[in-house]
C-alpha cells in the first residue's frame, strides 16, 4: 500500500558510471516515512546521503526502484509534472540558505508561490504569515545581507514550508550555526512538524541534533539501517578524527 501523506522509497539505487568503472552509491534501499514524521539520516561523508536527498526529491533519477510521495511514483512523471509536484508537495532546506540577496526575506519566501501561479498579493500575504510563524515578521523586508545566519536560515524554513508541503527534505539545516541558533532552529522545526503536519527527513552529521528526531537511520554500504547507541560514539569519534 502506497503512503499517500509521507515517503516511501521502495528498492532505491543509484549507481554513476565512468568509463569501464561503475561506482554503486545506493543499492535496494527502502524507507517508509509516516505523516508528521521525523527522521534523521546520519552517515559518514561520500556515504550518498546528498544521492538519497536527490533522488527522493526528484532532483537526480534513480538508477532503479521507486519513490512514491501522495501515492504518486515521482519518477513516471515527465520534467515538467515534476517540477509541478516538487512545487507543490515538496521543502528544501539546505546548509546554505540559497536565498536570492537582491529580494527581501518576504519575496524569497514568496517566491515558490509566484512560480507556482499565486497573485502576487496573495503570494505576500502567505509569505508575511509564514515569516511571523518562523519569528521574523518584522524583518519580512530586510535583504539577506541584513540578516543574521540564524535569520537567514529561518527564512529559508519559512519558504521550504511556504506552500504547506506533505515533506520536507533538510541537508545539514544547522551545519553552520552554533549550538544556541542550532537549538532554535530544532525547536522551530519541531514546532512547524505540530502546527503543519509535515514529514520531515533530515540529513546531518550532528548527532544532537539526530537524537532530538522521531527516529535515526544510518546509511552505510548503500542501505538505511536504524542507529544504534554504540553507532552513535564510532561515528562521532569517527567525524571528530
Amino acid at each position: 500500500m502506497k503512503n499517500e501523506l509521507g515517503l516511501e522509497c521502495r528498492q532505491l539505487s543509484k549507481s554513476y558510471q565512468q568509463g569501464p568503472i561503475t561506482t554503486q552509491v545506493l543499492s535496494n534501499l527502502d524507507l517508509s516515512v509516516e505523516a508528521g514524521e521525523l527522521v534523521a539520516i546520519v552517515g559518514s561523508s561520500g556515504c550518498g546521503k546528498s544521492t538519497f536527498l536527490h533522488l527522493a526529491g526528484a532532483l537526480d533519477t534513480p538508477s532503479a526502484g521507486e519513490v512514491f510521495i501522495k501515492g504518486v511514483d515521482i519518477h513516471q512523471l515527465s520534467e515538467k509534472q515534476r517540477a509541478k509536484f516538487r512545487n507543490q508537495h515538496i521543502g528544501f532546506i539546505y546548509q546554505f540558505h540559497h536565498l536570492m540577496m537582491e529580494f527581501t526575506a518576504e519575496e524569497n519566501v514568496a517566491m515558490p508561490l509566484l512560480i507556482r501561479g499565486d497573485k502576487p498579493k496573495s503570494a505576500m500575504v502567505e509569505a508575511k504569515a509564514m515569516l511571523e510563524k518562523v519569528g521574523l515578521a518584522h524583518r519580512s523586508h530586510h535583504r539577506p545581507s541584513e540578516l543574521s545566519g540564524g535569520e537567514r536560515q529561518r527564512v529559508a524554513i519559512a519558504r521550504a514550508l511556504v506552500t504547506k508541503p506533505s515533506l520536507i527534505l533538510a541537508d545539514e539545516p544547522t551545519g553552520n550555526l552554533d549550538f544556541d541558533t542550532a537549538e532554535q532552529i530544532y525547536q522551530l522545526l519541531r514546532e512547524l512538524n505540530r502546527t503543519v503536519n509535515t514529514s520531515f527527513v533530515i540529513v546531518t552529521h550532528d548527532l544532537v541534533l539526530a537524537a532530538k528526531m522521531d527516529r535515526q537511520l544510518r546509511l552505510s554500504q548503500g542501505r538505511l539501517k536504524p542507529l544504534q547507541t554504540s553507532v552513535d560514539h564510532d561515528m562521532k569519534n569517527h567525524e571528530d578524527a
